[in-house]
């Protein structure tokens, strides 16, 4: 009699078991690579098997979100108010806190979106526009950087013409020049994106857009947005990369050729927030490409992290370097604070 009920509820199990596998067997094909490829949705990808851990890592990620806008919506503030920080210099990090600022509000909304479960699709169109911010956003920090090498260059291997050299509608034309190059040079790759047809499952890889994420998911010909985009790096920002190396070799031999050791230290020393933001942004560009170039074997996490790297780290960064080793911005962000104090 026993064995007969266990028997029994043997056999029930196995019915309640079935009936479960179909219905998620119903459930994973209603959903399934086929319906998402047909579609214009595509899927963020967060920090894959960790999705438990969400609401955790959601805090340290919107306290990084809030660090990049009131960071840089302070160094820009203290420019705007302060006379003495109206020189190229400052004109150029201005710029370079409002690209931070851009690049942080174009991925705030599907990053964090992720992590507090909000949303993980994106359609086309909007992954394209985040796409064109992304890279553009990139492009411009870049040439701001360059700019800025050039500013040093100048005050440094030719400090008399320094202001005759970098006159106020000059620098606009330097700043209209890099907009112009960001803004313009990436569009044809990005408008080609449109019209790819996208058969694999539109599962992306980060929490945001990138254009070779989206190459990856195509079926069409994309060869020329892979040797327009490889021409478009060269041509930007390795070329930016050169150009600021070569820059800091004429600033190094000016510098070594001064008699004395404090003034060698004073002029290096108006160098090294510059240096450092040129490390902060292009560490992380390196580190992304050789990934996705070279670590098709590493685990997913390693991608997803260096893309976050890529996106957040020059914009948290560039204010807290600025602020420590800029004297002009530490003494008024001090004098500012101590006024709200008292």
């Amino acid at each position: 009699m026993v064995a007969q009920l266990e028997e029994c509820s043997h056999c029930h199990y196995i019915v309640h078991y079935s009936f479960h596998l179909e219905n998620s067997l119903k459930i994973f094909m209603s959903s399934s690579p086929a319906s998402i490829i047909n579609s214009s949705v595509f899927i963020l990808t967060g920090f894959p098997g960790l999705d438990k851990h969400y609401p955790w890592f959601s805090i340290p990620f919107s306290s990084i979100y809030a660090m990049v806008f009131l960071g840089n919506s302070m160094v820009l503030h203290v420019i705007r108010t302060e006379p003495s920080l109206h020189q190229p210099m400052f004109y150029f990090l201005a710029l370079l806190a409002i690209t931070d600022l851009c690049m942080g509000l174009s991925t705030v909304h599907t990053v964090l979106g992720v992590l507090w479960g909000l949303s993980q699709e994106i359609n086309l169109g909007i992954c394209i526009a985040q796409t064109y911010f992304i890279h553009g956003l990139s492009f411009t920090e870049s040439g701001v950087l360059l700019a800025m090498a050039f500013d040093r260059f100048t005050a440094i291997c030719n400090p008399l013409r320094y202001a005759s050299i970098l006159t106020n509608s000059r620098i606009i034309h330097f700043m209209m020049t890099i907009l112009m190059r960001s803004s313009l040079s990436i569009l044809p790759v990005i408008i080609h994106l449109k019209f790819l047809h996208y058969c694999h499952p539109h599962i992306l890889s980060h929490s945001f857009c990138l254009h070779q994420d989206l190459l990856r998911l195509a079926c069409s010909d994309i060869r020329f947005n892979s040797f327009y985009a490889l021409a478009l790096v060269i041509c930007t920002l390795l070329l930016d990369a050169v150009l600021i190396l070569i820059s800091y070799v004429f600033i190094l031999h000016t510098i070594l050729a001064i008699a004395s050791r404090e003034e060698r230290l004073k002029s290096l020393q108006t160098c090294v927030s510059h240096i450092c933001a040129v490390l902060v942004f292009y560490i992380p560009i390196i580190g992304l490409t050789m990934v996705h170039r070279f670590g098709k074997h590493l685990s997913p996490l390693v991608h997803v992290l260096m893309g976050n790297i890529y996106i957040l780290f020059p914009p948290l960064m560039n204010p807290i370097i600025y602020s420590v080793k800029t004297q002009q911005i530490r003494s008024r962000m001090k004098k500012w604070f101590s006024l709200k104090m008292f």
